[in-house]
């Protein structure tokens, strides 16, 4: 007896003679950055990769680099040529001037310090930012929060906090120098104001280093006054002191907003840690105990069998 589907595939048969075994042919990929399996391509990588750069970490560090490299740049050269205007201008015996040559040796060296430091820091609170972004956690899978990490994340909001209040402090110690320096060139702008005012002689008005402090009373000269103080205004290292302490401060005003930035960073990423350890105990929690509610489901299942 042949049944209807037999008699349907000879019939197929019959009508299609010249038909053969069906054949699977290679799909080729589609046009574009996904595959048909669903594998990613380039472009969402690239995207996932950019997604997971700590950016705020990123121009906070730019920053704090581009001021400490003013800072301690510049402060370098203009040290050095304010060395060189005492030493010429104001204080020409060596003894006199000798403290404060070595103090700006040791400013100098101080000075490579905190160069060295701050590219070290700044990398690190950087590669920090990079471990505590959420984009890095997803793509490098599950993350996971230790007391240890937490400690390091508190302790770099704190010397963070301390590096900003010293860094106040050399904001405002840099601020001297481009004081003393305007207070030289304004007194230079008075003297070539007052050449055409016969009445006042540009003599009289003069510049006394020591009342500054920077050299005993006992040097000579100390000061300088009407066209000796204007040569001294119009020279070379005066011209390139005075600017350079004046960037030299805005480096420093850079690297405090730099630290500022940082701590809002720091402090941001230490309270996602505190609240990422919360979740993970929870979660704890909850597969323990859904893990035993398996367990006892496990063992109802058992008991059952065993009595039917």
């Amino acid at each position: 007896v042949i049944t209807r589907p037999e008699m349907e595939i000879g019939r197929y048969h019959w009508m299609y003679r010249s038909s053969r075994p069906h054949r699977y042919h290679h799909v080729p990929a589609l046009r574009g950055n996904i595959s048909p399996l669903g594998i990613q391509g380039c472009f969402e990588c690239c995207i996932k990769c950019l997604g997971g750069v700590p950016y705020a970490s990123l121009v906070a560090t730019i920053l704090c680099f581009s001021g400490v490299a003013l800072f301690c740049g510049c402060g370098h050269v203009a040290l050095t040529g304010t060395v060189s205007i005492l030493e010429q201008h104001f204080s020409t015996t060596a003894s006199d001037h000798a403290l404060l040559s070595e103090i700006i040796q040791l400013m100098q060296y101080v000075i490579y310090g905190i160069a060295s430091f701050f590219f070290l820091y700044g990398i690190i609170l950087l590669a920090e930012g990079f471990y505590t972004t959420s984009a890095v956690k997803e793509l490098h899978g599950e993350f996971k929060t230790t007391a240890c990490g937490r400690c390091i994340s508190g302790m770099f909001v704190f010397l963070t906090y301390v590096l900003g209040v010293a860094w106040l402090g050399v904001f405002g110690f840099s601020a001297v120098p481009v004081f003393m320096f305007y207070n030289i060139w304004s007194t230079c702008e008075v003297i070539k104001s007052l050449q055409t005012n016969v009445t006042v002689p540009g003599d009289q008005i003069c510049v006394d280093i020591r009342q500054y402090g920077i050299i005993p009373w006992n040097a000579v000269p100390g000061k300088a006054c009407g066209p000796i103080l204007e040569n001294i205004c119009n020279t070379n290292e005066f011209y390139m002191s005075y600017h350079l302490f004046i960037v030299a401060c805005a480096g420093a005003g850079a690297t405090v907003i730099a630290l500022i930035h940082f701590l809002m960073i720091l402090s941001s990423n230490w309270a996602y840690l505190k609240d990422a350890s919360k979740m993970q105990a929870y979660q704890d929690i909850k597969a323990k105990e859904e893990q035993e509610l398996q367990d006892i489901q496990s063992r109802s299942k058992e008991q059952l069998n065993s009595y039917t």
